[in-house]
């Protein structure tokens, strides 16, 4: 195996590792399907597998493959938690509070077993994070002032983060055993299967013989990507293997071609109808459907993406940067027709979410679907006749729309059928091999997101029992009564600084427990507060110094992170600009006024950043001058404020400045062909 813990290939995995991964996700599958436990032994026994699959993948320090004997004591360790709260549950519900000698050292092994693979896994700066915030509810006593709570036992803190709902086991832990392992799941499957080249082919297809090409192929299929995938870094790392280097072939500057992937990528993260792990945390914390954030963050991603494009094609133009040769792309309804059926699971995956039924009905049925989709088209390659191949189809969808009656257990009798015959005709092996990598990628894959959700749940538990929230609610609520601009700059700014060294899972649940309800408080919607701390934890890793997606793109652009992160936050401008207009007009998430407000304010949003992006790139039809950015800068902000007459002055900044730089434009041009 690689000496990087879970990234090598799969198929380099030592057997052990393999087969706990397989096993991990199976549990996974039939517990969502069947539910046969309690959601707080699923709760444990997720974490026990992500803690085994950690210990036995990752060393405790350098980079060299863990000491075997070592790794498996601490992997069976956390397991044996898991075990513990399985045996044991009816008798922890009755002493609920009142912990016996056993409780307390499963309960200290458990913490001090998250807090060492979180490390493993994603480094030093979370643990710390929630390190201050387990140091705070056992010493937090001897603080001076309002910081200062009325003390709790060692026993009582170990309760709180060990056992029970409010601690690692807590709501983030839920929704990752749940939701999250599910769309996980469903992505792995469509990327084995090949929807990665579909959607690439498709972009470039439609997009690389354009002006800068290369570059909007990466803005396409980023945001394609987004809708199977979720994750930002992620993202990096499949799509731009292909478009960055396609860029920096084409002229772009390694810089700018590793912003663009990383911006592109990161939005991949807001982008309905899957988004990132973040949405379902947020629909469960709450307390609304999923629909109802996919709905709201549906305009803000199109414009965050329409934002990218814009500069994509602004420095395309400034550069003189042509596309690839037409005849060179792949042609999209090609690529759509060869495999095509790697669309159906998608489509009713967004039918089910949109019809209203729940993240975990729709991820299970979803995820069924692709594997038959999968282990379907594999063997219809053995019909020859057309109409046989139809009919096939035809009999597939006939037996799974049974499910609606008869349960989910029609589907897996279907899948199970279908693999029995793959194992028998030619190529079908090869697709059941596909479908076990599938499998254990999907548990690789949920490795770091489920440990970053297990530990937050350290702040989580330590909120909840010191009430320390409200505390720094009061503050953000006294600097907002009077300029509420400044609490939300604060807020943005807690994000940015936080998102220096930790994920977006953890940043989104540090900041909407202490951050979000005082925005509430101001007069901000519940959506608008918590997608606002949600945007920011996401720029977080474009924002230097740290820039984790940058950071990502860096070895693939041969660029320093720092240069990437510089283009990215001025390529990403729009991720800056929306969560501030969704709060002064909150019609732009849908969640106030009607279609012309929401309209109008789409208009507004288009306009400013439109204009910004002409300014941060320093070009339209001719470079600008200073004095043009100027002038360009206060027309975007007069029409991102909410103040009175801002709106009028922003619109007429905006048309003055296209008409003069038109003008100037046409005169320099007329200049240049007199000469």
């Amino acid at each position: 195996m690689s000496e990087q813990g879970l990234s090598a290939d799969t198929r380099d995995w030592p057997k052990a590792l393999f087969f706990v991964a397989l096993i991990f996700s199976i549990f996974q599958i039939t517990t969502a399907a069947f539910h046969p436990v309690s959601t707080q032994v699923l709760r444990a026994v997720h974490v026990g597998f992500l803690l085994l699959v950690v210990f036995i993948s990752y060393p405790g320090v350098g980079k060299s493959q863990p000491w075997q004997p070592l790794a498996w004591l601490l992997g069976l360790a956390g397991m044996a938690t898991a075990v513990y709260q399985w045996v044991f549950e009816a008798d922890l519900i009755q002493r609920s509070g009142d912990l016996t000698q056993n409780d307390m050292i499963i309960g200290v092994v458990l913490v001090a077993l998250v807090f060492e693979a979180a490390r493993r896994v994603m480094g030093i700066a979370l643990p710390i994070i929630c390190g201050i915030f387990l140091a705070y509810g056992l010493f937090g006593e001897y603080l001076p002032g309002e910081l200062m709570h009325r003390g709790y036992g060692f026993d009582q803190i170990v309760n709180q983060l060990a056992f029970g709902t409010e601690g690692l086991y807590g709501t983030p832990t839920y929704v990752s055993a749940t939701y999250i392992f599910l769309f996980i799941l469903f992505g792995a499957f469509l990327e084995q299967a090949g929807m990665i080249r579909l959607f690439t082919d498709f972009a470039m297809g439609l997009f690389g013989h354009k002006v800068g090409g290369p570059a909007k192929v990466s803005v396409v299929s980023s945001a394609l990507m987004g809708t199977i995938t979720g994750s930002g870094v992620a993202n990096v790392v499949t799509t731009g293997q292909f478009t960055i280097p396609l860029m920096k072939r084409f002229g772009y500057r390694s810089a700018f071609a590793g912003g663009v992937e990383a911006t592109s990528s990161m939005g991949s993260q807001i982008m309905p109808p899957i988004m990132g792990a973040v949405a379902f945390i947020m629909a469960e914390t709450i307390n609304v459907q999923f629909i109802e954030i996919a709905k709201a963050a549906m305009i803000p991603a199109v414009l965050y993406f329409c934002s990218v494009f814009w500069m994509v094609h602004l420095e395309a133009k400034r550069a003189n940067l042509s596309g690839l040769p037409k005849d060179q792309c792949p042609d999209p309804w090609a690529a759509i027709k060869l495999r095509w059926y790697l669309l159906i699971p998608l489509f009713i995956l967004i039918g089910l979410l949109f019809s209203g039924r729940t993240p975990l009905f729709s991820g299970m049925v979803g995820l069924a679907l692709t594997a038959i989709v999968i282990l379907g088209s594999a063997i219809i390659l053995n019909l020859s006749s057309k109409a046989m191949r139809f009919a096939f189809w035809i009999a597939l969808g006939v037996i799974c729309a049974g499910f609606f009656q008869l349960g989910i257990g029609v589907m897996f009798g279907v899948i199970a059928m279908l693999v029995v015959i793959c194992w028998f005709v030619k190529g079908g092996k090869e697709t059941l091999t596909l479908c076990l990598h599938a499998l254990v990628e999907g548990a690789r894959h949920a490795v770091p997101v489920g440990i970053a959700c297990a530990l937050v749940g350290v702040i989580i538990g330590v909120v909840s029992l010191t009430g320390i929230a409200s505390t720094f609610a009061g503050y953000i609520l006294a600097v907002g009564q009077d300029n509420l601009f400044l609490s939300l700059v604060l807020t943005m700014v807690t994000c940015l600084i936080l998102g220096m060294g930790i994920p977006t899972i953890p940043n989104y649940i540090i900041t909407s427990s202490i951050a979000a309800p005082a925005l509430l408080d101001l007069g901000v919607p519940l959506i608008v507060s918590h997608m606002f701390v949600f945007y920011f934890g996401i720029m977080a890793d474009l924002t230097p110094p740290v820039a984790l997606a940058c950071f990502a793109a860096a070895p693939i652009a041969k660029e320093k992170g720092l240069k990437i992160s510089l283009w990215a936050i001025r390529i990403a401008i729009a991720g800056f600009i929306i969560p501030f207009m969704a709060v002064y007009d909150p019609a732009l998430m849908l969640q106030s006024g009607g279609v012309l407000d929401t309209i109008f304010v789409v208009l507004k949003a288009t306009v400013a950043i439109g204009i910004w992006g002409v300014i941060f790139t320093g070009y339209l039809l001719q470079n600008l001058y200073w004095w043009e950015r100027i002038l360009g800068f206060i027309a975007g902000g007069c029409l991102i404020l909410a103040t009175p007459l801002s709106d009028e002055l922003g619109f007429g900044l905006a048309l003055a400045f296209i008409l003069q730089h038109v003008w100037r434009a046409r005169k320099l041009q007329r200049l240049a062909q007199g000469e």
